[in-house]
């Protein structure tokens, strides 16, 4: 079973992560100690009532208008020489886990990225095989642009550990696994190992991020989707959250947050985003209310899940119709405008500081608006009725 990282579509394939032994990367600014290598997925995400991949498909072609884009930015509430009025977000002294970082330009880049601005020290796990790449690529300065914060500097990763989310722990493993070349030279990438070696090297954490699915039959329909396919979508894409929480929560400080990344699909019709993702989606908002209640009363830790829109991400242009749920969006959503990553990433800062220090068990979505609407009103069915809306 694989796991990979995601950004719009969720969906991944994944398997354990290992690393090489005690490194120093260094990118740029930003100082990276690798005794690990991790995990990786895609995201699918989301879209509102489509009646069939096949009429979807005729109606949208990938636009070729750019939009220009507006986010605000994450910031830490002030500097020793410039005070910032207002209300800012800031995460000065806290520590953030977040696994599922293996490229520069999905949303767990974006979550780090935006936790980061906000003051956090970032952590990461990334699957193994993405993990050389990734690494490289931040020594090298090919992610140097995309690392720059609002205020000038570069995020830094104060350390990468392998993690694969598929397995609580090393008695899980199978042998074929354990012999993998990929693994070679690595070790401590099961979730209890990871956990254990945070504890180990920081002590504690205050903020863990999910941003990982798997779903080795993704393009199948359900009818066709095995036992396997099905049970594995859930192993990695719902369970790994509550084993990634069950093994983090005795390190996360009181007040800590822990955050999700779902999709619409969970409750709705998604044609094409099969293989019982779609029922990892719905148990993973599940858990979120459950693990709310319980950790909120045992831990005092806040727990979310973000549902966001689709996004043109490398992980999601795998799967191949990512441009037309973008176009879909665009046509339907009530604000029409392309969802950025970054949109994301300050979101999850937001729920992640004390600002949001009441919201616990809570599907927050960030898609443009497009989980309230009940039809496309892009249809000719709607053409007399003289909807506003830009053309794209």
């Amino acid at each position: 079973m694989a796991v990979t990282t995601a950004s719009s579509l969720q969906m991944a394939t994944g398997r354990p992560c290992l690393s090489p032994s005690n490194r120093i990367v260094k990118a740029g600014a930003g100082i990276l100690g690798a005794n690990s290598r991790c995990l990786s997925w895609t995201k699918l995400t989301s879209t509102s009532h489509i009646s069939s991949l096949q009429s979807f498909q005729r109606s949208f072609t990938s636009s070729s208008v750019k939009f220009n884009k507006f986010v605000p930015k994450a910031m830490s509430g002030s500097s020793e020489n410039q005070p910032v009025s207002g209300l800012p977000i800031d995460l000065k002294g806290k520590r953030a886990f977040i696994a599922g970082v293996a490229d520069d330009n999905g949303y767990g880049w974006a979550i780090a990225k935006s936790l980061a601005a906000a003051g956090a020290e970032i952590l990461v796990g990334t699957w193994v095989p993405a993990l050389n790449i990734f690494e490289t690529s931040l020594r090298r300065g090919k992610f140097d642009e995309s690392r720059v914060l609002p205020d000038g500097s570069l995020m830094e990763i104060t350390k990468v550990y392998p993690l694969d989310a598929v397995y609580d722990s090393l008695e899980d493993v199978p042998e074929d696994v354990k012999t993998n070349k990929r693994y070679a030279g690595s070790s401590n990438w099961t979730v209890k190992e990871v956990a254990e070696s945070v504890k180990q090297d920081f002590g504690t954490i205050d903020i863990l991020v999910h941003s990982l699915a798997n779903g080795p039959e993704v393009s199948k329909p359900l009818l066709e989707t095995s036992r396997h396919g099905y049970l594995a979508a859930l192993s990695a894409s719902s369970y790994s959250y509550v084993s990634l929480l069950k093994h983090f929560i005795p390190i996360m400080n009181p007040g800590g947050s822990s955050i999700s990344l779902t999709y619409i699909a969970s409750e709705r019709i998604i044609p094409g985003y099969g293989g019982g993702m779609s029922s990892a989606k719905a148990a993973l908002e599940s858990d979120t209310r459950v693990l709310a209640f319980e950790a909120g009363r045992k831990h005092k830790i806040r727990v979310n899940t973000i549902s966001a829109g689709p996004l043109r991400s490398r992980a999601a242009k795998a799967i191949g119709f990512i441009d037309m749920m973008i176009d879909y969006s665009l046509a339907n959503a009530p604000l029409q405008k392309e969802l950025s990553a970054e949109e994301v990433g300050n979101t999850a800062a937001f729920l992640a500081s004390p600002l949001a220090s009441a919201i616990t068990g809570a599907v927050i979505y960030v898609d443009n608006g497009l989980n309230a609407m009940g039809v496309g009103v892009d249809s000719p069915i709607f053409t007399d009725l003289n909807i506003p809306g830009e053309k794209h």
